[in-house]
This record gives C-alpha cells, structure tokens and sequence, in this order.
C-alpha cells in the first residue's frame, strides 16, 4: 500500500515544498493550474482558496478545508472534478477524503488571508460617489445611507458598467412592459410601498436584461438610496467569504438594511445553504416594504434548480418577459452601434440597404448585433473597400445562426411519455416497479438526459428523489436497447421531435 504524509499545501498557493512528497505536490500544483482554468478565477479562489492536501494513502487523497460548508460544497459540487485532474497527473486515484481542519491548527495563507478582517469604511462616515474608472465598469453598486457596512467588503455589489444606463437603453414592443416596470420602480419615492415585490424579470441571453438592471441601480443609487446589484455569483462569494471570515451575521443584517436589492442571474444560485439564506432576505425585504428585483433566463417555475419556496416567492410578484428582438427595435441597436462607431472612426458609412439587411439576418440577440457592426468596422477599416450588402452577407456571415430547438422541461417529458405509455406522471415518478411504469419511467429519464441541460442527481430528484445511478442505469439501458430494437428506436424518435414541436 503505497502511503505518502505530505505537509499541506492550500490549493490557492501550491508552493512547492523541500521534502519527500515534493513529485506528489508538483502534481497537485498542476492540478490547481488545471481547475483554475476549467472553473474561472472566482470560483476558484472562492471554493478551493483554504483546501489543503495532506496525504495519498492507498490511492485516497486526503483534502482538509476550514469548514464543515466548504466541505460539504466540494463533495457535492466538485469532487469528480477533483479527482478527474488528481488521476491525469498521479494515476491511480480512487477516493477522496476531505475532512475539516482543527481550530487549532495555524492557518495556510489562504485561509489566514480570508480570516483576517478587512478595514472598513468609517462608521457614520458620510457617502462619496467614487470617480469613474474607464467605460467597463464604475463604482461598487452601493450606495449607503447613514451608514456603511462594518466590514468593507461585507456587502460589496457587483460592479456597474456606466454605459449601462436609461438613456442608452432603447425601447422596444419585445421590452416595453419590463422598462415601463424598471420605470415605476424608480418613480416610486423613499418610504412608499413599492407597487410590486418583487419584481422579475426573464428572457433569453443577450435581450437586455443586464442593461435594464444596471440602468435601475445607477438611477436609483442617483437618488440617494441604499441599492445593491448583485449576480448569483457574487452572492454566492460573499457569502461564503462571509463565512469563512466569521461575518456571516453582519453579512445578512446588511443584506435587510438596504432599499433595493437587484439580483441578476437568479438561475446560478446553487446550494441549499446559500438558497435559504437569499430566501430568508428576500422574505424580509418584501415583508419590509423593500423592492426586490430578480433577473433569470427563464420563469420562476423553470428554475428546477432552486428550492420550490424560493420559486414561490418569486412568481409571487410582478413577473414580466422581455421577448426576442423584433426588427424596428434591431434597426435601432444597430444605427446606435454604428453612431457610437464614428465617434473614434469618422469615415464608418453604413448605407440603408446594409443596414436594412443585417437588422433582417441576425434575428438573435443584441450582442450578435453588436458583433455585426464590429465586423462590418473591421472591413471597412482594414480593406478599405466600400461596405456594400456582398460585402456585409460575407462579414457577417458566422453570426446567422439557424433556428434554435424550443427548450424542453422535464415535465413536460413526463407527461408526454405518461400519455403515450397510458399511466399517467404520478406512475411515473412513484416507487412502482412493475413493468407497464418501469419501461415509460426509464425512457423519461432518458429523455431528460438526451434533451434538456440538466445533471444525472437533478434528474433523479426530478423522478421522485431518485439516485443518480438509478438515472445512469435507466439512459444506458435504453440506449443499448435502442440500438438492437428498431421499434423502440423510432418510438424515441417520435417522441423527441412531439417535444421539439
């Protein structure tokens, strides 16, 4: 049995240490270099920033972190990834075994770095709008009254972007109701309840939502209120950097004090802990008299991922779409692009013709539109060519996409299958074993698999709480089946194209 003690090392720093273990620590230096790059700077840094490697033993890894959250987080979240990047650089890895550290014990750096409290703002202080940096982004999307946060980064907003507000924000038949909205929120005055909270706003990627929400905080920060814009992400950091430094009740009392929280990309909140607890705030905000504003990618009933009360509470307000962009509203995105173009480049001529073509094409969204007037720079700068429509259909050509397939939800697969099989959804997501529901529950799971995003321990809490190897047994079973079956192979078929009807 092969047994190796190694001195911790936080994941964060993967120094190299002078000891016999030096190879073993060379490894999990590369697998550190590997997870950042899969997973991004942030999420990095926020989950695996105090993880610390002390021993292989038997082909198990063990891991320590500093709390029994984080623990529980990574097992949940990441261990097939961990043990993905230990076995393509040590081989045969079968285990991982992470446990949380003693109090005692002196802290990595990571860990001492997350643990020591920031200097904060004076208490009482009174509040100066910080310059504008460059037009990415602006100051931190909160604005205190009366008083900041004891610790300075206890309830940091997401940045703002300070392009990103009403007057450049164009108005639309696909995004009228939800700017009216954005609009009543901001006339409502300071101490007035507010008409609808919480306000929630959806629609695909790239239609305006993040542009609707930063105009909002800039305007309502404008006023003098306490606003904070957070994205799932930033909210999930905090909190657990709230955690780890033991502020995680001043987190939250400042997460009730403030007047209007936005938070965008509501459909990346993971985790039950970090699910209760934006729960929590939002019921006190709406009971406060406080406005609330949520921004997703679908309704609230769509977001299988969070708690059902959290679901509930949202579709409880004010829930507004923002449709696809129709063409009068494309044609004034793009002459808005190309007049902010010429600013920097005076020659930059679109004609109507050119115009009125590419506003046709890219029907997407508007960063593609964005994209096209980019291209169509691009040509008429480094070309210098006139830009005629032949010229436009070949820059803009990678940005035509072909109609994307209609999302499919998982219950709409379970009714549909409970219909063709004839039992009905609750056969299906029951504890009955007989054939007549094994079969139709089977070929479900395997269709949630095969056409919608969602992972093998969703799926399986989806179909009654199962376990995610009973998933895995179902989609493998059926696929082997489909391949010797034609029949079965062309039920699937039909059903597959019933759903993306």
């Amino acid at each position: 049995m092969m047994t190796m003690k190694l001195a911790p090392i936080p994941a964060g720093e993967c120094d190299v240490p002078n000891d016999g273990a030096k190879d073993a620590h060379s490894a999990w230096r590369r697998c550190c270099v590997r997870l950042r790059a899969e997973l991004g700077e942030d999420i990095f840094s926020s989950w695996f920033g105090g993880l610390e490697i002390e021993s292989v033993v038997g082909g198990v890894v063990k891991f320590t972190v500093a709390t029994r959250f984080l623990k529980s987080w990574i097992e949940s979240h990441y261990r097939d990834r961990i043990l993905a990047a230990l076995r393509s650089e040590i081989g045969a890895v079968y285990g991982l075994n992470i446990t949380v550290r003693s109090s005692t014990r002196p802290l990595g750096v990571a860990e001492a770095n997350a643990t020591t409290p920031r200097q904060g703002p004076t208490r009482g202080a009174p509040f100066k709008a910080p310059p504008v940096a460059d037009a990415e982004t602006s100051a931190r999307s909160i604005a205190p009254r009366g008083e900041s946060p004891p610790n300075g980064d206890a309830l940091g907003g997401s940045p703002l972007d300070r392009r990103l507000t009403f007057s450049s924000f164009l108005v639309g038949r696909s995004n009228q109701l939800a700017h009216t909205a954005a609009q009543r929120v901001i006339e409502t005055g300071l101490g007035q309840s507010p008409a609808f909270s919480p306000l929630y706003i959806h629609s695909s990627v790239g239609l305006g939502k993040t542009h609707l929400l930063q105009a909002l905080a800039h305007a309502a920060a404008s006023q003098g209120r306490r606003v904070v814009y957070l994205t799932a992400e930033k909210f999930m950091y905090s909190f657990v950097a709230a955690l780890r430094s033991q502020t995680a009740i001043a987190f939250k009392e400042n997460l009730r004090l403030i007047d209007l929280l936005i938070f965008d990309d509501a459909q990346f909140l993971q985790g039950k802990s970090i699910q209760n607890e934006f729960c929590h705030a939002l019921n006190a905000l709406v009971d406060a008299g406080r406005q609330v504003v949520v921004a997703a990618d679908r309704p609230p009933g769509d977001l299988e991922a969070l708690e059902e009360r959290v679901r509930s509470r949202l579709a409880g307000g004010l829930c507004v779409e923002m449709g696809a962009l129709d063409e009068p509203l494309r044609t004034k995105i793009l002459e808005a692009r190309i007049f902010a173009a010429r600013a920097t480049h005076h020659n930059f001529d679109v004609s109507p013709a050119v115009l009125a073509y590419v506003a046709r094409v890219i029907a997407s969204n508007g960063r593609d539109l964005e994209g096209a007037v980019n291209r169509l720079l691009a040509h008429t700068t480094l070309t210098g060519v006139p830009l005629t429509v032949e010229a436009a259909e070949i820059a803009v050509r990678d940005l035509i996409r072909a109609h994307e397939p209609r999302r499919v939800k998982i219950e709409e697969i379970q009714k549909l299958v409970a219909s063709h099989y004839s039992v009905t959804r609750a056969d299906i997501l029951s504890s009955r074993r007989t054939a007549t529901v094994v079969k139709p529950r089977q070929i479900a799971m395997y269709l949630a698999k095969t056409m919608t995003l969602r992972s093998l321990p969703e799926i399986g809490r989806r179909f009654g709480g199962r376990d995610h190897t009973t998933v895995l047994h179902a989609v493998r079973k059926i696929e082997g089946l489909s391949n010797s079956d034609s029949a079965l192979h062309d039920e699937l078929e039909l059903l597959k194209r019933m759903l993306q009807e």
